[in-house]
């Protein structure tokens, strides 16, 4: 299905969420590495997900305060808002809920953000950006979430690649 033209690699995008029950937004641009004339995709391996505090080295518990919680989400497509994990164009998400306790867990996010590790193993992504929406429920400080996607640049045969835009244009409705 995909030839590798790249070994993995990782970009990073740092989201800063500070106001409580609104959505914060960012991209990571992607138009460098998706070429519909060449069939060249981005492969997804996996993402992850780094919560901190207000600082580099802050507490996220004390940032997010007992009882609250911290979701997000990375989409192929700009939703504007959080999605439902069978939207087609949720490609990760990742939460962090701190219980009345103070006791952090991230249990209840179940979406598999590990795509596998063989070469074939991957979401394709074919357009020009990844858009990450974060949210919290209740009062914090400032939340930093930094987001990892694994990925590398892949061919892809042109009945493939057609199938991948149509799936993601699909998704768009």
């Amino acid at each position: 299905m995909a030839t590798k033209k790249t070994s993995m690699f990782t970009l990073t995008e740092r989201l800063t969420i500070s106001a409580a029950a609104t959505d914060t937004f960012a991209t990571i641009d992607l138009g460098s590495y998706v070429d519909v004339g060449d069939r060249q995709a981005l492969q997804v391996h996996s993402v992850d997900f780094i919560f901190q505090g207000a600082t580099a080295g802050g507490e996220v518990v004390g940032s997010i305060g007992n009882g609250n919680q911290v979701m997000v989400q990375v989409t192929d497509l700009n939703r504007g808002s959080m999605v439902f994990a069978d939207d087609r164009a949720l490609v990760a998400s990742g939460i962090v809920a701190v219980d009345a306790g103070g006791s952090p867990t991230q249990d209840f996010d179940l979406y598999p953000d590990n795509y596998g590790k063989g070469s074939d193993d991957g979401r394709y992504v074919v357009n020009d950006q990844l858009y990450i929406t974060g949210a919290t429920n209740n009062q914090i400080s400032d939340v930093n979430v930094t987001i990892r996607v694994n990925a590398s640049i892949v061919s892809l045969t042109a009945k493939d690649f057609m199938a991948i835009a149509i799936q993601s244009t699909a998704a768009d409705n």
